[in-house]
C-alpha cells in the first residue's frame, strides 16, 4: 500500500484526467469531501454527483502543489489549481486537509477564497 502522502499526490494528478470515476475511487465508500464554502457531500453517489457537477465545465486543470505535509493518516497539501472552467482560466489558491483511511481519502477539507474562483469566471 501506498504512504499517505503518495496517495493524495497521485489523487492530486488524476484530476488534470478529469476522470470523475478515478476521483471518486480515491474515497472511501463514506469518504467526505468538504469545499468549505459549502456544505459537505458524503459517499461514492454524492461525490460522482458534486464533482461531475463542477467538474463538467472544466476543460482541463492542473494542480501545483506548493507543500505538501504528512504525519499518520493526516496530509496537508497547499496548492494552485489552475484551471480553465467555462473557457475562463481560473488559478486558484487552496489548502487541502486530508484524512486518510487504509489507503483511501475518508475525509477531504479544501479551503479556498470561493470569489476568487466565481470573480475569474465573470471576468
Amino acid at each position: 500500500m501506498a504512504d499517505n502522502a503518495t496517495v493524495v499526490r497521485d489523487f492530486i494528478a488524476a484530476w488534470s484526467r478529469l476522470d470523475v470515476e478515478e476521483l471518486v475511487g480515491f474515497f472511501t465508500e463514506d469518504g467526505i469531501y468538504h469545499n468549505m464554502p459549502i456544505e459537505p457531500v458524503q459517499g461514492h453517489a454524492a461525490l460522482r454527483q458534486f464533482i461531475g457537477a463542477f467538474a463538467g465545465g472544466w476543460s482541463s486543470t492542473d494542480w501545483e502543489v506548493l507543500n505538501l505535509l504528512s504525519a499518520g493518516d493526516v496530509v496537508i497539501a497547499e496548492r494552485v489549481d489552475r484551471t480553465v472552467a467555462n473557457g475562463k482560466p481560473v488559478d486558484l489558491p487552496c489548502c487541502g486537509v486530508f484524512e486518510l483511511r487504509e489507503g483511501k481519502i475518508a475525509v477531504w477539507r479544501d479551503y479556498f477564497d470561493m470569489g476568487t474562483y466565481t470573480r475569474a469566471l465573470a471576468g
